[in-house]
């Protein structure tokens, strides 16, 4: 501006203007961060409902040498951790009985397959 001249009416108008209008754009950039944010967490939440729904039905936990099973779970045990892999109603059946693998005191399976001790 010319430092000569006295602000009008009308550069203070066109002023506030472009203050607001700086003011809103931050606002939307905030609220679109919101958003992303939000779809982010509903995309994680989808992903671990689709994962849950697709656990096997019964699992066995290995322990860190890979080798000795740990525990046999019910499928979707959220004890069951990332050793864990699924396997058959019938070999679930054999860990518990004749492999002498403890059932996960969280799930119980041994109650659900009906092996009671």
């Amino acid at each position: 501006m010319n430092e000569d001249r006295p602000l009008t009416r009308l550069d203070m108008l066109r002023f506030a203007r472009r203050v607001v209008e700086h003011q809103a754009a931050r606002q939307l950039a905030l609220i679109d961060r919101w958003i992303a944010d939000e779809e982010r967490r509903e995309a994680e939440r989808q992903r671990r409902l689709t994962a849950r729904q697709a656990a096997p039905e019964w699992a066995i936990e290995r322990g860190l040498n890979g080798r000795s099973a740990v525990y046999v779970h019910a499928g979707g045990c959220t004890g069951a951790g990332g050793r864990a892999r699924g396997v058959g109603r019938d070999q679930a059946v054999r860990a518990l009985t004749e492999g002498g693998v403890p059932a996960c005191p969280l799930c119980r399976p041994d109650t659900t397959l009906g092996i009671l001790e």
